[in-house]
């Protein structure tokens, strides 16, 4: 049955992987656990987006299935806080895995790709609000945001690196047994600084060289993704 599930995921998106972005990436952001027999079939999604230079994936692990019976070597409870972040933004309390937030607004069970690439479709149609471009000269990156458009008064600026692939073996809890691959997967989560969405935008940070990284700029509360780019 697993095989049939990974099949069938990935001639979906060979089959859609033409759709492009009118403007910038749009950003999808996975929710999962290597402590959740429900993930695989979303980390797999999750790979194949990857691949795509019009989204921007981004795996966070979060880590209350570590109880279970294996702790999630990814997890960090600052991603916990971030998914509770958008369910409060949507008036619920519930949060699960595997669950895909796309462009900070909509919520998609991960399991769903007919119903994400939906999603994913009408935000790549949307104009974006705001520009992002990025710069690497060695260690340094330059950060630079331009509106597009009226925007809200209270923006974060957030860089993003993350791991292009890890494969681990599980030990123990729902997934014992078995050898999972994952991808873009969150290491640092950064606040680089708050915006009024007024005039452009720029910030210079330090990166180690060859660390992908990922800015979005995004309304302050856990709200919309205004803008992003990344660079690997």
């Amino acid at each position: 049955m697993r095989m049939r599930v990974l099949t069938w995921v990935a001639a979906f998106w060979t089959a859609f992987g033409g759709v492009a972005a009118a403007d910038g990436p749009v950003v999808v952001e996975l929710f999962t656990s290597q402590g959740c027999s429900s993930c695989p079939p979303a980390d797999k999604i999750l790979g194949e987006l990857a691949k795509r230079d019009d989204i921007i994936a981004l795996a966070l692990h979060v880590d209350y299935w570590d109880y279970i019976g294996w702790k999630d070597k990814f997890a960090n409870p600052s991603f916990t806080k971030r998914q509770r972040a958008y369910a409060h933004a949507k008036g619920g309390r519930t949060i699960y895995t595997p669950q895909m937030i796309v462009a900070g607004q909509d919520h998609v069970v991960g399991t769903k790709p007919m119903e994400l690439m939906r999603r994913i479709d009408a935000h790549a149609d949307a104009a974006e609000k705001v520009r992002v471009s990025l710069t690497r000269r060695g260690n340094q990156i330059e950060i630079v945001a331009r509106p597009r458009g009226r925007l809200p008064s209270q923006i974060v600026v957030q860089l993003v690196t993350y791991i292009p692939e890890q494969t681990v073996q599980i030990r123990r809890g729902e997934n014992a047994g078995r050898t999972l691959s994952y991808h873009n997967i969150v290491r640092d989560w950064i606040i680089v600084g708050n915006w009024n969405g007024q005039g452009e935008y720029r910030a210079s940070l330090t990166v180690a060289s060859g660390t992908p990284v990922a800015v979005l700029v995004q309304e302050a509360g856990a709200g919309p993704i205004l803008g992003a780019a990344k660079s690997r």
